[in-house]
């Protein structure tokens, strides 16, 4: 699995995401964002030849407990989390290589 295409909603919490093993690029966003738009090309460019890299997208909003858990605050942000520790983050990505550089 690597690109995902819509945001769906929130229906893991912190903890199931902390017991996850694997590469995973938690996406938080929105699908009628505009940054989040802009940003897909992007980020289906980098994903998608990944196929040991899950991703999945998932709908953020005012009060949503994951997000807050990670202390999202503008969309979209990526997470790099592998084996249920974030690695690292990109929070509004604008190039192709910004996103690129969650994978060293």
């Amino acid at each position: 699995m690597s690109y995902v295409k819509t945001y769906e909603e929130e229906t893991l919490s912190r903890d199931a995401v902390e017991q996850r093993s694997g590469t995973w690029v938690l996406e938080f966003g929105a699908n009628w964002c505009g940054y989040c738009i802009a940003a897909q090309k992007d980020i289906e460019t980098v994903l998608s030849p990944l196929a040991d890299v899950h991703h999945e997208k998932i709908a953020d909003g005012p009060g949503r407990p994951l997000g807050r858990s990670y202390r999202v605050k503008l969309w979209p942000t990526l997470i790099l989390i592998r084996d249920g520790k974030e690695v690292d983050r990109v929070v509004r990505p604008t190039s192709i290589e910004q996103i690129r550089q969650l994978f060293p």
